[in-house]
């Protein structure tokens, strides 16, 4: 399967990126990939496949697809057993269903494990065996590398860390799990009350313009979502023990996340009265091309 031309696409919630890649792609950090972008349907699932149908019929020819979206998805059966975002995806035997529009074979993985897989191949985490891949953006993905490959579980959920109860009544609500208590929004809401300002007006580049200029409020609610951040990666270490983590997710290019992330898992080491080993912390790689990335290489490796 070396050399063959794929066509290489990751659904999000509200965009669909595209690619086309080959054994010339070139994976510097600096050349970056050339990305085309529909809009996400929200209708159906049967809209989703005629979008990537016809994405697929404008670059063709291509010997192959590979894709990277989120929910638990099972590889074996080409199943997105939840769909994340995209409800009308539960359930769905995608890869059946894009075969009959796009009849090449076809390789999918979650968009988290994708980005895991980019990471451990080609990325922050290429140099050690065992790694943990956070992804910060409307919840939290998550990806485990042992033994320099991707760790899928048996029910192809291993690092579905959103759904940790982070709430001490133990009930998993929609604010009593971590990916509500961690994504970006969070972040945003701490900025907003801050400041009083209506939600809708704030994102990531507002609160990072305000960090960068060293705004006191948005000091503080990056502070608070740092430490949030930094106690399960605390928990996270003592649990797996992997050499690194590796942070990605469009924040992830700010320097001053990965930096309070630091600061604030440095203020648990020194008070904690046992001995634990410390976590590495440092940033992805690929950042918002690591889904493309990783689903190539997932779909060369599958192949092989």
């Amino acid at each position: 399967m070396n050399g063959m031309s794929l066509l290489v696409i990751d659904i999000g919630g509200t965009a669909i990126k595209y690619t086309v890649m080959d054994e010339t792609t070139d994976f510097s950090e600096e050349n970056g990939l050339r990305v085309g972008s529909v809009p996400t349907p929200r209708t159906s699932r049967e809209d989703l496949v005629e979008a990537i149908g016809k994405i697929y019929d404008e670059v063709c020819p291509v010997e192959g697809i590979a894709i990277s979206l989120a929910g638990i998805i099972d590889v074996e059966k080409g199943l997105i057993e939840m769909g994340g975002a995209l409800r009308y995806n539960n359930g769905f035997y995608i890869r059946d269903a894009l075969y009959a529009r796009c009849p090449v074979p076809i390789i999918l993985e979650n968009d988290a494990k994708c980005a895991g897989i980019a990471e451990a191949a080609e990325g922050s985490l290429k140099d050690v065996p065992n790694g943990m891949v956070l992804l910060f953006g409307t919840m939290i993905g998550g990806a485990l590398i042992h033994d320099h490959q991707l760790y899928r579980g048996s029910h192809y959920s291993a690092g579905e860390i959103s759904y940790t109860i982070t709430d001490r009544g133990g009930e998993p609500t929609f604010e009593g799990v971590w990916g509500n208590q961690c994504g970006v929004p969070r972040l945003c809401r701490l900025y907003a009350e801050a400041k009083g300002l209506p939600e809708n007006e704030v994102n990531g580049r507002v609160v990072f313009a305000g960090v960068n200029s060293g705004e006191k409020e948005a000091l503080e609610a990056l502070r608070i979502y740092a430490r949030e951040i930094a106690i399960q990666i605390f928990n996270f270490q003592n649990l797996y023990d992997p050499d690194r983590f590796a942070i990605g997710g469009g924040i992830s290019s700010q320097p001053a996340l990965v930096r309070t992330i630091r600061e604030e898992l440095a203020k648990l080491y020194e008070i904690c009265p046992y001995f634990v080993r410390r976590a590495e912390v440092v940033t992805c790689r690929f950042r918002n091309d690591a889904n493309l990335y990783g689903a190539y290489i997932n779909f060369r490796e599958q192949s092989s």
